[in-house]
């Protein structure tokens, strides 16, 4: 099976931090700004890296931008651009196109215009910083949806000791443990009788009013 070819467009923070992770991961990468300086930067990092304006579609077609499986539009401050640029991407038939939005209401635009996926990075991260600040055990929190999410929690010492038939998390706030880590293994079907040790990290799903009770129960 051939790797997959990904595009990443704008090389801001998170952009290029994309495009390195990718090809950490051994994947091809083509990296695209309109700053030669970002592009120098990251050039030694990634497969191929172009100064270009994403929103000239001869541009992108020279390029060979439909050949790539993904292209990551993560424009950060121009939303104008990011736009057209998105628009010019799905015109050309892109298969998989995933776009940074900087607001909610810009997230909606991309997706009513075809994008496939919208990400809100520097939401989420202000979301998990938050989720943390409020409760110091909680380690992650990942959003699925506008109502579910997935949240990573430190044993508290209030629950150190319990099984998770004692503890009753899904009767008490309506959320599910689906796994235990503990160190570097992890258990994805965790049984009632599993007692709960110190620096065991559970990992919780549920909506998200229900997973807020629950980290304020168990911030101690």
């Amino acid at each position: 099976m051939a790797k997959k070819q990904y595009a990443v467009i704008g090389m801001g923070r998170f952009g290029s931090s994309v495009a390195y992770a990718l090809s950490e991961m051994g994947f091809d990468v083509l990296a695209i700004d309109r700053d030669e300086h970002r592009i120098q930067d990251i050039s030694n990092v990634v497969t191929h890296a172009v100064s270009a304006d994403s929103t000239d579609e001869e541009a992108l077609r020279a390029l060979g931008i439909r050949n790539f499986d993904v292209v990551v539009v993560a424009i950060g401050e121009d939303i104008q651009a990011s736009i057209l640029t998105t628009l010019i991407l799905k015109d050309m038939g892109i298969q998989s196109l995933i776009v940074k939005a900087k607001s909610e209401l810009h997230g909606k635009v991309l997706s009513k215009i075809g994008a496939d996926k919208v990400v809100y990075p520097e939401r989420d991260m202000g979301m998990r910083v938050a989720h943390h600040l409020a409760s110091p055990n909680i380690l992650d929190y990942i959003e699925l949806s506008e109502e579910y999410s997935i949240l990573e929690m430190k044993a508290s010492s209030n629950i150190i000791g319990q099984n998770l038939l004692q503890l009753n998390i899904r009767a008490r706030y309506g959320c599910n443990v689906i796994a235990i880590r503990k160190g570097t293994e992890m258990n994805i079907s965790p049984d009632a009788s599993d007692q709960i040790q110190p620096e065991d990290v559970l990992i919780i799903v549920g909506h998200k009013d229900d997973l807020t009770k629950l980290e304020l129960a168990y911030s101690r």
